[in-house]
């Protein structure tokens, strides 16, 4: 596969994790004409409802609603996943290969260990991707170095104070639209399977209950927030809200 060049690359640690904290910022972005995409490091394999094959459907369907350029699977081993030198080149291989100017990336820590992991593993092969001396191969050809510009991390399941937060208001719908691609993981009345911290009809009431709460700083009825790693820049005042 070819180098093409994506806008804003989003990582999660499992296939569903940018849906649920910033689908509404990548609609936004496409709708304004940026291309979107993702990487889920794992395939969720490990998770007590559905299996590695309805999650890749799941995961499909929700990149049609959401418009994405690409969405890739590295298939690091659910719940297991390391920081080595092996899946940071994975990481690395994706940066390069796609050239985002801005990358999104899991929260800093979280409940699930897999999204702290996640977080610090991008963040690392950000850094690591802009080396010259760093060699990775795609389709057998060196690639060239490439540091994105920007990097974000999106808020998960604990709510951490937001950098900055982004009016998702217009997106909410087909967010969840997005969301709801996942039948075996959420609200489904005619499930048979296990009930999870997820699978409730009310963690939907959750999720427009933290967006609510996210846009209510900046006079929004529903915003997504994400926290930085170096102080962004702004032209003006009248960029800020």
């Amino acid at each position: 596969m070819e180098t093409q060049t994506i806008d804003i690359l989003a990582f999660g640690a499992h296939p569903d994790d940018v849906e649920l904290s910033a689908a509404g910022t990548l609609l936004k972005h496409k709708a304004a004409g940026y291309s979107i995409g993702i990487v889920d490091l794992t395939q969720g394999e490990l998770g007590s409802r559905g299996d590695i094959h309805t999650r890749y459907e799941e995961a499909g369907a929700a990149a049609e609603i959401l418009g994405l350029s690409a969405r890739v699977n590295l298939k690091m081993p659910d719940g297991f996943f390391t920081h080595s030198e092996e899946n940071l080149r994975l990481v690395i291989e994706q940066i390069r290969r796609f050239r985002p100017k801005i990358v999104l990336m899991n929260a800093f820590s979280d409940r699930h260990p897999d999204h702290g992991k996640g977080s610090k593993l991008v963040s690392e092969a950000c850094f690591l991707a802009g080396l010259q001396k760093v060699k990775t191969f795609w389709e057998a050809h060196p690639q060239e170095h490439y540091r994105p510009p920007a990097v974000y991390h999106y808020i998960q399941d604990r709510l951490i104070e937001p950098d900055f937060v982004v009016d998702v208001t217009a997106y909410v719908d087909q967010k969840f639209e997005a969301i709801k691609a996942y039948k075996t993981q959420f609200w489904n009345p005619n499930s048979n399977e296990p009930q999870t911290p997820i699978s409730g009809e009310e963690f939907f009431d959750f999720l427009k209950g933290r967006m609510s709460g996210l846009g209510r700083a900046i006079g929004a009825q529903y915003a997504e927030g994400f926290c930085v790693e170096r102080t962004p820049g702004v032209e003006n005042f009248f960029d800020l809200r």
